[in-house]
């Protein structure tokens, strides 16, 4: 089993603590986002883990307690934009707060374990293709040597942010300004030890060097742990996505970041609701077991082979 921390929500910067707290006791419980009284019991036990997958923009306050994931596979796909408060209007100063905690990640775990997700790629008068290729060399410049891959996607218009998108003026990204794109990120990263990687695009972008992407690479997950991991494609994800299976642990409407492209916010008054029901010690992320409850035993399992690999240095 892979465990997603996760698409729906910013788990490193908004709900370390509970994410540990789940560590610790061994199990988490998972709501159902089609079905409230559907729960999950979920054994994240490192006896049935493969491995753990973070999503984030911001993992400062998970840095000293790192050490207690010393028996998982994991690593990050860590979120840095060129966007300001008028795009991300949650996040910290990237160069006071957010850039040196991707470089203090990087120094604890390694740049394997650290990639840089140059996403999603939304142009309008201020956000130009030409002021992406400006900023994505500065953030390669300063990266450097702290990742070695770099994962980008063009924004996607879900129904519930199609009202921010008009708000910003977004446009579609035509097939050109997505292969100038392409080819000057692929040529700027590649003179920093980086490769560029495309997230569930359908737009074919390998003659710039831009490969499909693999957001859950079992393969990466089985390099960091030492064996080989076989997991099958997640057929709940788009026809273009290369993810691996994986079971994700977080909760929709719950995070802070409150980025105006996030497919994952649906409304500000159920964020604020969700915020104030958050429990550090609850088994489930937002709120608790309730009346009416319908708790399944997920049968989970490791899909590795579990045998070392010899390598040969």
């Amino acid at each position: 089993m892979i465990l997603s921390a996760s698409r729906r929500t910013d788990i490193p910067s908004y709900y370390s603590k509970w994410f540990f707290n789940r560590i610790k006791e061994g199990y988490v419980l998972v709501r159902n986002p089609m079905n409230y009284h559907q729960v999950s019991r979920i054994n994240i036990s490192p006896d049935v883990t493969d491995g753990i997958v973070f999503w984030t923009k911001n993992p400062s306050r998970m840095l000293e307690r790192l050490g207690e994931l010393d028996d998982y596979s994991y690593y990050f796909q860590f979120t840095l934009t060129p966007y300001g408060d008028d795009v991300e209007p949650g996040l910290p100063s990237k160069r006071s707060v957010i850039i040196p905690s991707f470089l203090e990640l990087a120094r604890r775990v390694g740049p394997r374990r650290v990639i840089w997700r140059y996403d999603p790629i939304l142009i309008n008068e201020k956000y130009t293709v030409e002021r992406h290729m400006r900023y994505f060399e500065m953030l390669a410049c300063i990266l450097a040597d702290s990742t070695e891959k770099c994962v980008i996607s063009f924004v996607d218009q879900y129904r519930n942010i199609s009202s921010a998108m008009r708000r910003l003026g977004v446009k579609e990204v035509s097939a050109d300004e997505m292969h100038l794109i392409a080819r000057h990120f692929s040529d700027t990263a590649g003179k920093h030890g980086m490769t560029v990687y495309a997230c569930a695009e359908a737009e074919n972008l390998e003659k710039w060097g831009v490969k499909k992407a693999h957001c859950i690479d079992p393969e990466l997950l089985g390099e960091l742990a030492g064996y080989t991991i076989s997991a099958g494609k997640d057929k709940n994800q788009r026809a273009e996505c290369g993810c691996a299976e994986s079971i994700d642990i977080g909760a929709y409407n719950s995070c802070r970041n409150l980025c105006e492209y996030c497919y994952a916010n649906h409304s500000l008054s159920g964020i604020e609701r969700n915020i104030r029901l958050h429990d550090p010690k609850s088994p489930m992320l937002i709120g608790n077991v309730e009346e009416g409850d319908r708790i399944a035993e997920r049968k989970v399992k490791k899909v590795g082979d579990g045998q070392m690999e010899m390598r040969w240095e």
